[in-house]
């Protein structure tokens, strides 16, 4: 019995100072935000905005619910190209819209999209060629989601 509970002892003193070491934790560093994830948060903010205009004037359903649809794709296939999960957290804050009628709304509209059609050029052009397709595409829906807005 004293034999038995020695080598339990000298056992268990041989793998405290491995707890301690690092060896046992296998806690790895977080990979580097893609830098395709802004887009991916642009993809979501403009379909939620679209979708609050929609709410302020029902009226134009039919002409923004596939432009609000589109950005939701486009998010979801950024997101399957960076190939990680979106981080817990990041809902998209819902927008409020300008007063101001159908008008201020498409403004509204029209200014974020171009904002969004440029941003997508730009990541298009720095972006490796395994990407370029995608956000190539990107760009051109954005630029046709402003003559939908016209």
């Amino acid at each position: 019995m004293v034999l038995r509970t020695g080598a339990l002892l000298a056992v268990g003193a041989a793998a405290v100072p491995l707890t301690g070491c690092g060896l046992l934790d296998r806690d790895e560093p977080s990979p580097p935000p893609d830098p395709l994830e802004p887009l991916v948060g642009e993809s979501r903010a403009l379909a939620a905005r679209y979708r609050a205009a929609i709410a302020a004037d029902p009226g134009l359903t039919d002409r923004l619910t596939p432009i609000a649809d589109a950005h939701t794709a486009h998010a979801d296939e950024l997101r399957r190209l960076i190939g990680r999960p979106e981080p817990t957290g990041s809902a998209t804050p819902s927008p409020t819209v300008a007063g101001g009628g159908r008008a201020a709304l498409l403004t509204e509209l029209r200014t974020a999209e171009q904002s969004g059609r440029d941003n997508a050029t730009k990541a298009c052009a720095d972006a490796p060629g395994d990407r370029a397709a995608l956000l190539g595409s990107i760009a051109a829906a954005r630029a046709t989601h402003l003559e939908a807005l016209k």
